[in-house]
This record gives C-alpha cells, structure tokens and sequence, in this order.
C-alpha cells in the first residue's frame, strides 16, 4: 500500500487522534457544518426534486409533469419548498452530526473501518427518520396537485391531523409511511456513510483539485443509493400522498396498488429514473462537496488561531 497521510479520509482521523480532549466542539461543528451544506443544496435542486415527485405519484413523463406545473403558474412552481427546506437543513444538522459522534464512540482514536461507518450510518439514519418523517409527511401532501383545493397550506394540513385522536395523529397524520421511511432513510445513510470517504479517498490519490474528490464521492453515493432504494422512495410518496382517516390503505395494500398502478413492471416503477439520477447526484455531490469545502475553511481558520 503506499502513503495515504494527504487523503481527506486519513487526514481527519489523524486530526481526531490528536484532538480527543476537543471532541466535543468538533461534534458540534459537525452539526453545523451539514446543516449550511443541506440547506444550500436543497434550496439549489427543489425544483428537479418538484417534478420527479410529480412522476411517482402519477407515473407520467418528465415533459407532462413539466407542462403540469407550468401550467399552474409560476406560483406554485415552490409551493411546498418550506417543509422540505425546514427537514432537509434538520437532516443535514442531525444526519452528519449524529454520524459523526456515534462514528467517535464506536472508535474514539481510529481508524474507522467499513463495520465503523456502516453502523454509525445506519444509526444517524435513524434518528433522522424518526425526527423528519412529519415534515416529509406535510411536503408530500402539499406537492400533490390533487390535494391543492383541500389543502391550500401547511396550516391547513396540521389543522387536519390535529383533528384526528393521538394515535390517529402519529398512524394517520404526521407519521403515515413510517416504515418505509425508516428502511430507506436507514439503510441509505449506511450506504452514503460506508463508501463516501473510501471514494473521495482514492480520487485525491489522482492529484485532482481539492473540490472534485468530494463533488464525484457524493454524485456517485448519491446516483446509487437512490436507484437501489427508489421502489422505497416510490411507496413512501404515494403512501404518505394519502390524507384522511377514512379507507386509509395498510403498508403491504398500498405496496401492491403501486406494482399494480405500474402494470406489475420493474421498469415502470423506475419511471422517471433519469430525473432521480440527476437529482440524486447534483444534491448528494452539492452536500458532499459543501460540506468538504466548510470543513476545510474550518480546520484552516483553527490552524491560523493555533500559529
């Protein structure tokens, strides 16, 4: 093996074996850092994210949800871009955050092998399901078009849910879909957590600039974890697209109305896979590169403190 002391991976740990007494300003440093990065990215690609949500509901083709929004007007083209803005930047803050000091408990000093970071992921991922899953509840009933004249805003939905008795509000209101959220959210910050260092590690061993290890690491992330768990990402739209206490489907029913509704075909369920794949890698690469970037800003205005 030759030396691998520049790659970012490898430079952290050192960082960290060095710095055990300040693990706690650095925890919190990585709460703040995946908060901007997911804010940013969010913020960038709510529209890509707006028409893919438009193909899993209703399975039509990029140029019709396209015609769709544009045809409610410019309006409406961010309506419901609050929640997803509000969750994304809590799931920055925590997903990064949690990953980070469950990663330091798991093995304080380093390194960090696979079963470290698999297990760190798996856990933040956790967490953030359990924390995020009401705010992705409320976006997904407001993106969908056929819910507009019901539910004009987020007040009114929260409004609706309220209305329901306690376990009504967790079964059928803020926590419909749980399960499907909990799988995709869990096994996907395992994935992203598991591969992205080793990725972004061996792409600076090319001598490539700082910015482009860590844009690649996350696309590539990004693309595959979302095209294994995207079935998930389709039942979770449609399940939590779903509002009302009345004939509401159970998990396995509205598993099958989704198989159905795509003619029993793989290949259907994965219609608009070219626009999650675009998403998938501008966002995750946006986040990734992001969050290396401030990283770096960080650790070079602390070294400039320490001279």
């Amino acid at each position: 093996m030759g030396e691998q002391n520049h790659s970012p991976g490898n430079e952290l740990q050192q960082r960290m074996r060095a710095e055990v007494p300040g693990k706690k300003s650095w925890h919190s440093q990585a709460y703040a850092l995946g908060a901007v990065s997911n804010f940013m990215s969010t913020f960038l690609t709510f529209p890509i994210y707006k028409i893919v949500f438009r193909q899993q509901i209703h399975a039509m083709a990029v140029s019709e949800a396209v015609r769709q929004l544009w045809h409610e007007g410019p309006q409406c083209f961010y309506r419901g871009i609050y929640p997803p803005l509000l969750s994304k930047t809590l799931q920055g803050t925590l997903l990064f955050g949690t990953y980070d000091s469950l990663l330091c408990s798991l093995s304080p000093v380093g390194p960090h092998t696979l079963g470290h970071r698999w297990a760190a992921g798996l856990m933040s991922g956790v967490v953030e399901a359990v924390a995020l899953s009401p705010f992705e509840r409320v976006q997904n009933v407001l993106q969908d078009g056929r819910k507009q004249a019901r539910f004009p805003s987020t007040f009114s939905i929260l409004k609706e849910f309220n209305s329901y008795g306690l376990w009504g509000r967790l079964s059928l209101g803020y926590y419909r879909g749980f399960w499907p959220v909990l799988a995709r959210n869990s096994l996907g910050s395992a994935l992203y957590f598991s591969f992205k260092d080793p990725i972004q590690d061996g792409l600076a061993e090319q001598g490539l600039p700082y910015w482009v290890p860590a844009l690649v690491s996350g696309s590539v992330n990004g693309t595959i974890t979302c095209l294994v768990l995207y079935p998930l990402i389709v039942l979770v739209a449609n399940m939590q697209s779903h509002i009302g206490w009345q004939n509401m489907p159970s998990l396995w029913a509205s598993a099958q109305d989704v198989w159905n509704t795509r003619g029993r075909k793989l290949l259907l369920i994965y219609r608009g896979g070219s626009l999650v794949i675009v998403r998938s890698s501008v966002t995750w690469g946006l986040t990734t590169a992001i969050h290396d970037f401030l990283q770096r800003k960080s650790r070079s205005r602390k070294e400039v403190k320490t001279d």
